[in-house]
């Protein structure tokens, strides 16, 4: 976290710092999609030289059709590489951590096209069906899939690493977050109670719920100690099958918690936890990485449906389930690039890439009186977020050291610039 500006008289943090916001595991990916690139170059150059060599038309189209993937994963190493090599060019005013979401777009509308072409050639091909040559056509398709799968077992690191396919349910999380931090037990007289910090679209709340017995409502407090001896009393409100408490807890969310209920007093512990972004999230997502997995597992995904259509085409004499299988292909392979390009997308136009830290920061802000007048946070690189801060203060003491201190919280904010206004 650096960058600040300060009214007189106030220091700020160290001028000199860098700006090399590249991905955890940069130099690994890089390697790995190297890798990949051998492997379906060699495939590549196997099945022209066979096909001919051995008078195989079908074997020439299927080296040149993953030619156009090993064009796009030779994309995403050059971004990788390109990346490193230019990560401390002051040229470039916030890094080289973009190149790789860069490179991702590129990579999607080559999917879009890609889906395109095999959508046109299987409508053209259900309408006006041609010989099929079962013999060569479904040992290639195999051999294909047996290459991309040995592709994604590669890009994923062995099988130890994981990475976003285009789908929805991982795109649109903004990390990927659960509702809660933490849930607490709490054994009682009247029954067993549930405590947690509700943070689903909503500012930070206490939830208090009965999971056995009945639930009281009345003269239950929550009074939170932190480790700076903090004390915070919270009042409750029944939100009908449930106690939600009026304030909003801000962060971090690390403290003891005395629940009150009735006559009993309970004390339970929280723990600040990074809100489910453990690699997984917009914030952390590597785009590029992402992008060459996509290219692998779509065509892996069309060499699966022409098997399937090739085989059910050779038992039942049904010609229109290749193409049928080619149109699944193209659409499914085309909601891939959908979703890649409208993330990616959103990363290069500065879009606000996690609105839970951009609520947090509100919090942590405001909490001791202070405003937030103006705020703008955007995505340097995978795992990287930059900030510009501007607050407005009647506490004349405070300056922008004070403001960096508090946001250190947020492991995410590589690149922080605070401008502190006081106000009468």
């Amino acid at each position: 976290m650096d960058g600040s500006i300060a009214p007189a008289g106030f220091p700020c943090p160290p001028i000199g710092h860098n700006h090399v916001f590249l991905g955890a595991g940069h130099e690994q990916s890089e390697r790995r999609t190297w890798w990949v690139i051998a492997l379906c170059g060699a495939m590549m150059v196997l099945e022209i030289v066979g096909g001919l060599a051995f008078g195989s038309i079908a074997l020439v189209a299927d080296g040149l059709h993953m030619s156009t993937h090993a064009g796009a994963l030779l994309l995403a190493a050059l971004a990788y590489t390109c990346a490193r090599k230019y990560a401390h060019d002051g040229r470039f005013t916030f890094g080289t951590g973009k190149l790789g979401d860069l490179a991702g777009f590129t990579s999607a509308i080559v999917l879009a096209m890609i889906a395109l072409l095999i959508g046109y050639e299987a409508v053209t091909r259900l309408f006006a069906p041609v010989p099929i040559h079962f013999a060569e056509a479904i040992p290639i398709a195999a051999l294909g899939l047996a290459v991309n799968v040995a592709s994604v077992w590669l890009l994923n690191g062995g099988g130890h690493h994981h990475h976003g396919h285009g789908h929805g349910h991982d795109d649109d999380h903004a990390g990927d977050h659960t509702a809660h931090d933490e849930e607490h037990r709490i054994t009682t007289p009247e029954g067993v109670l549930t405590l947690s910090v509700f943070e689903d679209g909503v500012p930070p709340v206490f939830r208090l719920r009965p999971q056995l017995g009945q639930l009281v409502t009345a003269g239950v407090t929550v009074e939170t100690v932190r480790p700076d001896g903090t004390h915070q009393l919270y009042s409750m409100q029944d939100r009908g099958g449930w106690l939600e408490s009026f304030e909003a807890i801000p962060e971090p969310h690390q403290f003891t918690a005395h629940v009150q209920v009735g006559s009993g007093e309970y004390q339970v512990s929280f723990e600040e936890h990074d809100h489910g972004h453990d690699g997984h999230g917009a914030a952390h997502r590597d785009n590029n990485m992402r992008a060459a997995v996509i290219h692998v597992v779509a065509d892996a995904a069309v060499s699966v449906l022409v098997i399937v259509g090739l085989l059910l085409a050779r038992a039942f004499g049904w010609l229109w389930m290749d193409p049928l299988a080619g149109i699944i292909g193209a659409c499914v392979i085309a909601s891939w690039s959908y979703g890649l390009a409208r993330d990616t997308g959103a990363i290069l136009l500065d879009m606000v890439p996690d609105q839970r830290v951009a609520g947090g920061v509100r919090q942590v802000v405001e909490a001791e009186g202070d405003r937030l007048a103006d705020l703008h946070l955007w995505r340097l690189g995978p795992g990287h977020l930059g900030a510009i801060v501007s607050v407005a203060t009647r506490t004349a003491t405070r300056g922008p050291e004070h403001y960096h201190r508090l946001l250190a919280r947020f492991s995410t904010l590589s690149h922080v610039t605070v401008e502190v206004r006081h106000a009468d």
